[in-house]
């Protein structure tokens, strides 16, 4: 049995992990196959939340094409020791020892075939085998280090060498997601940067979502870009703003009062097109539709381009023309927010990086204390990047606890 029922009023370990999620599993897993003595606390009803719902219910574990420059942190470099150490073919191997099968759903980005349940009974696995136990419905009420960790929880109490905190961020709190991470942080004296949801929809203003609330469902192939980063893929119209995989991307960069600048037409250069229908009678309007969803360009080129939309081609002057390519070559929308935590897949932030060893994840100032996973503020891009860094950052700290 990986699973304790209950334990005893009190209990010393090696290891305490406080999170039974992605990064705290693969962190148990490790320190136990060192003949560390691990006990995994959380205070939800079952392991993995997170894990369950990733990928839409298929868990996209990793990607093959992983770089740091897939991250985004207060410190670039803080990540690269961690994945190093355990790449994508690292849990890939993991994988396939334990026969589970998967597929390639984007370039590099791995999904499981039957569902997230298999990678979450992975861990269970190497856990069990490894010696690692863990304890559901167990809230910690009050953490102390005097030589020894000391945990209060609801199960009793709780000693150890060393403490890791899996606790992951801020988003979807509906899965039990809290602050607890950033809070044990402060309470030690770690900083902890400024968070903020991330890889989450935008919603619009009143005035723009008076002109496409009705747009919603729709979905268009186009370049999304903020502060010098671009993200292409699917963008999708929702009855609050903006959604989509490029959106996702983009949010992770954004802050409150940036623009979006959106390429409409990324693979045309739609001001040659025009030029080429210029003799045609044509309305700017229709002729753009034959590019764009009808029903999104009749309520975009009455929005960005009101004196031209019903006026026929040829009565379009070069100038006027070229001003149509370039606002459709980079329309400038300022959403006015996120959706928030309960619908991002992430939390921009967490741990300040330069509080931490990057090679074994403990706090510089606290021996024995480690932070791992999302607490830290390392927030991957979408497509695998996320629950790898818990993967690399739990092995990373597994090896040393």
């Amino acid at each position: 049995m990986y699973a304790l029922e209950r334990a005893p009023a009190a209990m010393r370990k090696d290891v305490l992990i406080i999170g039974a999620g992605a990064a705290g599993m693969m962190c148990a897993a490790a320190a136990g196959k060192r003949n560390r003595s691990v006990l995994i606390l959380d205070h939800g009803e079952r392991t993995g939340s997170k894990i369950r719902v990733s990928g839409g219910g298929r868990c996209n574990f990793t990607n093959t094409s992983m770089h740091p420059d897939n991250y985004l942190s207060g410190n670039p470099h803080f990540c690269k020791s961690a994945l190093a150490r355990f790449g994508p073919h690292d849990f890939i191997c993991m994988v396939e020892r334990h026969g589970i099968p998967y597929y390639e759903k984007e370039p590099g980005q791995l999904f499981c075939r039957k569902g997230s349940g298999e990678i979450i009974e992975m861990l269970h696995r190497e856990c069990s085998r490894a010696g690692a136990e863990i304890l559901l419905r167990c809230r910690i009420e009050e953490i102390r280090k005097d030589g020894r960790f000391s945990l209060t929880t609801s199960q009793g109490t709780f000693e150890s060498e060393s403490l890791v905190i899996a606790t992951g961020g801020l988003s979807y709190p509906k899965l039990g997601a809290t602050d607890f991470g950033h809070r044990v942080a402060r309470q030690f004296g770690i900083k902890v940067t400024g968070v903020s949801p991330a890889l989450v929809p935008f919603t619009f203003g009143p005035e723009a979502l008076k002109v496409f609330h009705e747009l919603s469902g729709i979905s268009l192939d186009a370049v999304v870009s903020c502060k010098g980063r671009h993200f292409r893929g699917p963008v999708l119209f929702t009855h609050r703003g903006l959604s989509g995989p490029a959106v996702l991307q983009i949010s992770s960069y954004w802050e409150e009062g940036d623009a979006l600048s959106i390429n409409l037409l990324p693979d045309m250069d739609i001001f040659a097109w025009l030029m080429e229908k210029r003799k045609g009678k044509i309305e700017i309007q229709n002729l753009l539709s034959g590019c764009l969803p009808k029903r999104f360009i009749r309520k975009w080129s009455a929005a960005q381009i009101p004196q031209s939309a019903a006026r026929p081609v040829n009565q379009c002057t070069e100038k006027e023309l070229k001003q149509i390519a370039d606002n459709i070559h980079a329309w400038i929308i300022g959403p006015q927010g996120t959706e928030g935590y309960k619908t991002a897949e992430v939390t921009r932030g967490g741990v300040d990086t330069d509080e931490l060893s990057s090679k074994t994840m403990e706090a510089k100032k606290v021996p024995g204390l480690y932070f791992i996973g999302e607490v830290v503020d390392v927030t991957g891009q979408l497509g695998g990047y996320n629950l790898h860094w818990a993967w690399a950052s739990g092995h990373a700290a597994g090896r040393y606890v």
